[in-house]
């Protein structure tokens, strides 16, 4: 196996002194936003873990209730059936995530967008599954209430106006905020040196007991490359793709998935929120408009891109997976599957489909160079 690159910020002498060298390593975990999710915390010896999983499953579960696009009585459902014209006041949480969501999107050019909910629906990628692919009109009218320019927000007031009948879909962002979410519930409660995991997207924050970083592989999900391995501190990392659900991520200028060759986009950001949003609209506009994004806006990121005719599927991929793995020492222990919903409903192919001859490119920005 080839050696693995090695991705190193720099690590605070700070956190370094401020960590407690006979603290041991603590794992809680559980389920949500129909994943897992997985921490790791320095703790001394007596930490309470039953009270810790429920401030943990406490915290993720207001934040299902506030931005689930699953859940019929969340608040995000409820805003997708208010009538044309009305204001909705939104929790300090829920503000954030679509203040946050509405600027990526501009800076992306839409290619993040979280109003897409109607062409994620008719695709058969929310609550309710789809047995073939949407038609051209179906399309066409979950555009028509699509598009992020449509949302009128008013951070003062922290309140959101529906256009009418525009759905949110806060799937490309709000589960990295949950990654932020807990990391600093437990920082609140004195536990500044932590590794979260929820779904697959990392966030780690000072070190551990031993002043070792928090180790991440990043998942290879095509043969042919070389590990890459990540110090998570005061980081967060996220990926989108391909290779897990197939082609669900959905480009909001045509409604159909994105029909490029990226097999995934991995993203370096000090929030995972960030990270996870980025992730999907690299993923959304292909190799070279990403990667120029990526130089343009500083980002650490790696882009996998399939040979031309390469299958991105062959060998199917795995009813469940994560992005990112954590690494202690030599033995790399994954993350619990993600439980994602199965998709049988693939865009287009890339061009140049057939038997595979040429292997994988891998694309670095210069961010993301600089820490190797």
């Amino acid at each position: 196996m080839p050696e693995p690159r090695i991705a190193i910020p720099a690590i605070s002498p700070a956190s370094i002194a401020a960590r407690d060298a006979g603290a041991e390593i603590i794992a809680v975990a559980g389920t949500t936003m129909g994943t897992s999710w997985q921490v790791h915390v320095a703790a001394r010896r007596g930490l309470d873990r039953a009270a810790l999983e429920t401030a943990i499953q406490s915290r993720l579960g207001g934040l299902v209730a506030e931005m689930s696009h699953w859940e019929a009585d969340s608040l995000l459902s409820r805003f997708n059936r208010l009538p044309a014209g009305s204001w909705m006041a939104l929790p300090p949480d829920f503000a954030t995530v679509i203040a946050a969501g509405l600027n990526i999107a501009l800076a992306s050019n839409g290619a993040f967008d979280p109003t897409i909910g109607a062409l994620v629906d008719a695709w058969g990628l929310g609550p309710l599954p789809a047995t073939a692919p949407p038609g051209a009109a179906a399309i066409a009218a979950a555009r028509a209430v699509s598009g992020w320019q449509k949302l009128e927000y008013d951070p003062a007031a922290r309140r959101l106006r529906q256009p009418g009948g525009l759905r949110l879909d806060l799937s490309g962002i709000a589960k990295g905020y949950a990654v932020d979410a807990v990391a600093d519930l437990l920082q609140a409660q004195g536990h500044g040196h932590c590794l979260v995991e929820v779904g697959g997207e990392l966030a780690g924050r000072g070190v551990k007991p031993d002043a070792v970083p928090w180790w991440v592989d990043l998942e290879a999900p095509v043969a042919g490359l070389p590990p890459f391995r990540i110090a998570l501190h005061e980081l967060a990392v996220a990926t989108s793709g391909t290779y897990v659900r197939g082609d669900h991520n959905i480009d909001p200028a045509t409604g159909y998935p994105a029909a490029h060759d990226v097999v995934s986009a991995s993203v370096l950001h000090p929030s995972a929120m960030h990270a996870d949003a980025w992730a999907s609209a690299l993923t959304v506009l292909g190799p070279e408009a990403g990667m120029a994004l990526a130089e343009r806006e500083h980002l650490a990121v790696r882009i996998i891109v399939a040979g031309p005719d390469m299958p991105l599927f062959d060998p199917p991929p795995p009813a469940g997976g994560v992005s990112q793995r954590l690494t202690e020492g030599a033995d790399t222990r994954p993350f619990p599957s993600a439980s994602v919903p199965s998709d049988p409903l693939r865009g287009p192919p890339p061009p140049g489909g057939g038997g595979s001859k040429r292997g994988p490119r891998e694309l670095i920005s210069a961010a993301l160079a600089a820490l190797l």
